[in-house]
């Protein structure tokens, strides 16, 4: 069934006994080292930075984003029990963002340097002081300047306001592109393990605590067809931590070993087959064998919009966009605010019908961010209130002021 209500700027529809998705699962992930990992969270962390500091000086987050930013491989010498970086890393810092308001420069480049290095520290210690750093930052004005005369179009005022008075979203938000959030919920077994077993070889687990040896540039792809699995991972190791082609070998034979393990927790009864390192010469030591447990550090790049979706996976037979989230303007930036809604919406219809849910908010250029043009809601469960759904919906659309203040804080993690 289908139902259609019209909507203050624009259409909710909701379609009820929505076919559930198949078994069949194609989904990837990428861990924490991955380059477009990288740049997706270095991207998002300048936004926040950025954001704070406006906040904390002027009152409000003025106008930036980060979300075109580029890292570009360096070079690196690896060799058994040992390596060291011969090229740094290049960081393109792409975008725009207000250098003053009402006269008081906004220090951005030492924002940017200073999180940049932080980030690093943290993430890759070993390319933390082999960074080349190159600012592409602007305050030019989008399109739809007209000059008619002497006046200053308000317009032009985006990016240099003369106090945050000048900041049209203070008085109403508006959408700032035509775009598509897109959010459905549960995900199957197999998804939600994709995603532990990524994070378990690249972040902090009582695994990488033990074997130091562990890269974080972890990725994974796998199919699932509701009874069998078939995995292909990437896990690197450290030169300097791995002293022979032998060591590296157990290495993996450890890797593949707690990767059963989890898949017997997690996939209890399904056979699971994992293919690691699948590129491996071992004979010709033709290894994923990396200085710093990153290709980033060898000629690999990274793209900001690559990478995970704002659920942390790739997941081509579900319904997906290819905005990507990470360093937009958390304000009034619909690629970034709509998929996240969309997401804890679809999560918020599944716990109240317990069924599948998708939702897809479609905004206008311009329109009100609150009144979406086009609001799509597909539920498999047939005996819904329309009322209730309408309700959820419109206090998920109300919620963007407060999903701002929780971006900025740190409050939501982009995975």
């Amino acid at each position: 069934m289908r139902e259609t209500i019209t909507t203050e700027g624009g259409y909710l529809s909701i379609e009820t006994g929505a076919a559930k998705p198949g078994a069949t699962t194609i989904v990837e992930r990428k861990g924490l080292g991955h380059p477009d990992t990288l740049a997706d969270h270095l991207a998002e962390r300048l936004s926040r930075a950025y954001s704070r500091y406006t906040v904390e000086r002027f009152g409000a987050v003025l106008h930036h984003n980060f979300d075109k930013l580029a890292l570009l491989g360096g070079a690196s010498e690896v060799r058994y029990g040992a390596g060291r970086m011969t090229a740094p890393v290049r960081v393109l810092v792409n975008g725009r963002a207000a250098p003053m308001c009402g006269g008081e420069k906004i220090p951005v480049e030492e924002i940017v340097e200073a999180e940049v290095g932080a980030f690093f520290a943290e993430r890759l210690p070993e390319v933390s002081e082999h960074l080349n750093i190159t600012f592409n930052i602007t305050s030019n004005s989008s399109p739809g300047a007209v000059l008619t005369g002497d006046a200053v179009p308000d317009r032009t005022r985006w990016f240099n306001p003369r106090s945050i008075d000048d900041l049209r979203e203070r008085r109403v938000r508006l959408s700032n592109d035509t775009s598509l959030g897109t959010g459905w919920a549960p995900e199957n077994p197999f998804e939600s393990f994709v995603r532990e077993l990524v994070d378990h070889f690249s972040g902090e687990s009582d695994f990488t605590l033990s074997h130091a040896w562990c890269g974080s540039d972890v990725k994974l792809m796998g199919y699932w067809d509701g009874e069998q699995a078939d995995v292909v991972l990437c896990v690197p190791q450290k030169s300097r931590l791995v002293a022979s082609r032998a060591e590296y070998v157990r290495n993996t034979e450890s890797v593949l070993a707690e990767c059963h393990r989890l898949a017997g927790l997690r996939l209890p009864g399904a056979e699971t087959r994992f293919r690691l390192n699948a590129r491996d010469v071992p004979e010709k030591d033709e290894l994923y064998l990396t200085y710093t447990g990153s290709s980033i550090e060898s000629g690999d790049e990274g793209v900001v919009g690559r990478g995970n979706r704002v659920n942390g996976l790739i997941t081509p037979l579900r319904p997906m966009n290819l905005e990507g989230a990470n360093g937009k303007n958390p304000v009034y930036h619909v690629g970034k605010l709509y998929n996240i809604a969309a997401q804890r919406l679809a999560q918020r219809l599944y716990e109240a019908t317990h069924g599948h849910a998708e939702v897809h908010l479609v905004s206008t250029t311009g329109q009100r961010l609150d009144q979406p043009w086009r609001i799509l809601v597909r539920l498999s469960s047939s005996e819904v209130e329309a009322d209730k759904v309408q309700a959820l919906v419109a206090e998920s659309l109300e919620g963007f002021p407060a999903l701002t203040d929780e971006l900025v804080s740190d409050g939501i993690v982009l995975s």
